[in-house]
């Protein structure tokens, strides 16, 4: 946020990731940058629980997920997750807070790879990122000129018959993800327990599993020991 010159090479909306126990997560969007960060964009109207651990978790979980078996602590991707509200997560007048690691004893920021940003549609505190959430929530503003091209996407989605098919097709992806989500988590711990107590993959395939959830489970298997 606030980076002109940030340039996203991959997008993908509504990401599953699981952790090791298999729970399921979906990340709203799931970005990677240009120079290999990878990014968590979370949204959230209500203020209806501790949305502070709910980035920490996601955040642990997206690390999990892409960080390969042996990889040394100095590769683990850098995260970065971006949490946009409707409310001021820290009710301190601003649009945009940005959280970092600080030592209690000298005040010095110290850096892990993990990111934590706030960005709130409740304050208008005159900066861009507040011109930018206006943007996003006001009913009537499709033609702002600093942000030409997130007006005409509002525009498209909003306005327009083909836009609005498009949001329809989304809402119906994430109804059936959010189902198969209960049923993917079901049998992952299931497949887990079956390797755990040393079923061989020809075994498990034949119980009615496939290869790919197999090896996914394996994989985590491997990242836990």
């Amino acid at each position: 946020m606030g980076d002109p010159e940030l340039i996203v090479i991959t997008h993908n909306p509504q990401k599953m990731v699981s952790n090791l126990q298999g729970r399921s997560v979906i990340l709203d969007a799931h970005c990677v940058l240009v120079e290999g960060r990878e990014i968590d964009i979370e949204v959230q109207k209500a203020n209806d629980d501790n949305h502070q651990k709910r980035v920490r978790y996601n955040g642990a979980v997206l690390t999990a997920n892409i960080t390969e078996p042996g990889t040394k602590f100095e590769k683990v991707p850098d995260v970065c997750v971006i949490f946009i509200s409707r409310f001021d997560m820290f009710k301190d007048g601003l649009s945009l807070y940005h959280v970092d690691r600080v030592i209690r004893e000298n005040g010095r920021v110290v850096d892990n790879g993990f990111e934590e940003i706030y960005v709130n549609a409740a304050v208008n505190d005159g900066t861009d990122v507040a011109e930018l959430m206006e943007v996003f929530i006001s009913e009537n503003v499709y033609n702002n000129e600093k942000f030409p091209l997130t007006s005409a996407g509002k525009h498209r989605y909003r306005e327009t018959e083909e836009g609005q098919n498009v949001m329809c097709e989304i809402v119906e992806k994430i109804k059936l993800e959010a189902k198969q989500e209960g049923r993917a988590e079901e049998r992952y711990s299931a497949i887990t327990k079956l390797l755990n107590n040393n079923f061989d993959e020809e075994t498990i395939i034949a119980l009615g599993y496939t290869l790919d959830e197999i090896k996914a489970a394996e994989k985590d298997k491997q990242k836990e020991s």
